[in-house]
């Protein structure tokens, strides 16, 4: 399997850069960022001691934020290198450190040998961190013959990603066993690894719970806070085709009981806001898009978020937000958005039946009486209706059971992540 992977990539190799362009003319790269991918790097990696984090995307980016924050202060520490695949993680994290020295945004190059091979040649990581479930074979196997420490942090593996896996056991064994420690995130994925061949397992719990001291953009521009803080808010977040239509048809239900209700929509991915926003005003509502401030009103009925890294705003002023990717039968296999943010933040959550991806996530959250799940229009709105007459503040006690168990996860990460710092 190990042969076939590398001979396929390596036939890819030649129209990689075209595949790129490609993926740039639909929007779905940066304009000029997208050649970091084939490892054309500008960025000097400077002296010292330099943690390479890798994420995928925005989920996995915000969850390593505290420890970013903390090994910042960390004084033999000298730079810290994240990499990530999606645009809009790098988005938000170029907002978040483009005025810091120390920590440098790059786009993670295809898993390509040629191409991984000059990236670790420029970077020369003394500590390669990987987050969540990204697994790269060309990029595992080439750190490691630098004998670059490798950890998996935040583990979480799918039964449907360790199904693949198995498939071809003894190709999963050698990627696996090159991982010096794995942190899992939930006790199926330390079950999973285990039978891959992962040998130093540790079982600390979600990171993605940890909180990050310095929260960028939690506070909402006071003019438009001052125009709605007095309207009945609820937020439909991450979103995906379909879903909102769902949230608008429970608008419209709302709005039998609340005139002055106001639905926030936050989709996953923002180069779906006009095609949004075409279908939502054909059902005769008065429809807004964040960035333009002068088509908010005391009748706006949707106000569609079309910028990246501008949630948190709204989870902050929200008692009640819908989780999405999760109503969809034909994503059911992937379904499930991050719903920790919002939970953080003291919201009440509400999903779909479709969350396989986050099942461990919500468990927890279901325990805390903090999610639950819908299928109907009616339902949500039912929910929503109690939340509001509730007039409530947010729940304390849980936003505290929460920061304390995130707070003990990030703790004990932090620890064995120092071990293989002070080692050097």
């Amino acid at each position: 399997m190990e042969f076939w992977y590398k001979f396929l990539t390596y036939l890819f190799y030649p129209i990689s850069p075209i595949y790129l362009y490609w993926r740039r003319l639909k929007k779905k790269e940066h304009p000029v960022r997208y050649r970091e991918k084939l490892s054309k790097i500008s960025e000097p990696r400077g002296d010292g001691f330099l943690i390479w984090y890798h994420v995928a995307s925005v989920g996995e980016a915000m969850s390593i934020l505290p420890l970013i924050e903390n090994f910042e202060k960390n004084e033999k520490v000298k730079k810290i290198l994240i990499t990530t695949i999606t645009l809009s993680s790098g988005e938000i994290l170029k907002k978040r450190y483009s005025k810091n020295s120390k920590v440098i945004h790059q786009y993670l190059p295809l898993d390509i040998c040629s191409l991984v091979k000059k990236f670790i040649d420029h970077w020369k990581p003394n500590l390669a961190i990987f987050i969540d479930s990204e697994i790269w074979p060309n990029l595992i196997l080439e750190t490691k013959k630098k004998n670059i420490p490798l950890l998996l942090i935040n583990a979480r593996i799918t039964k449907k990603t360790f199904s693949r896996w198995m498939f071809s056991k003894k190709f999963a064994k050698k990627i696996f066993e090159k991982f010096d420690m794995c942190i899992v995130a939930n006790n199926e994925t330390e079950n999973y690894l285990k039978i891959l061949g992962s040998k130093n397992i540790k079982n600390y719990g979600n990171l993605k719970f940890s909180k990050t001291k310095n929260l960028l953009n939690k506070e909402l521009d006071q003019n438009l806070l001052s125009r709605i803080k007095n309207r009945k808010i609820w937020c439909a977040a991450s979103t995906h085709p379909l879903e909102e239509i769902f949230c608008a048809q429970v608008h419209l239900q709302l709005k039998k009981t609340y005139q002055n209700i106001l639905t926030i929509i936050i989709p996953r991915h923002i180069n779906r806001t006009e095609s949004i926003y075409h279908e939502l005003s054909k059902l005769k509502l008065n429809v807004a898009f964040y960035t333009k401030p002068e088509q908010i009103t005391n009748d706006t009925d949707i106000l569609i978020v079309n910028t990246y890294g501008e949630a948190l705003k709204f989870y902050n002023i929200a008692r009640s937000v819908f989780v999405g990717k999760s109503l969809i039968s034909s994503l059911k296999k992937v379904g499930g958005q991050n719903p920790i943010e919002p939970a953080r933040l003291g919201c009440k959550i509400y999903h779909g039946p479709f969350v396989s991806n986050f099942e461990d996530v919500y468990r927890l959250l279901r325990t805390l009486n903090v999610a639950e799940e819908i299928k109907e229009t009616s339902e949500l709105t039912k929910c929503l209706v109690d939340e509001f007459e509730k007039n409530k503040l947010k729940d304390a006690e849980i936003i505290e059971t929460i920061e304390k168990y995130g707070q003990n996860t990030l703790n004990n990460v932090i620890k064995e992540i120092n071990i293989y710092i002070n080692s050097k």
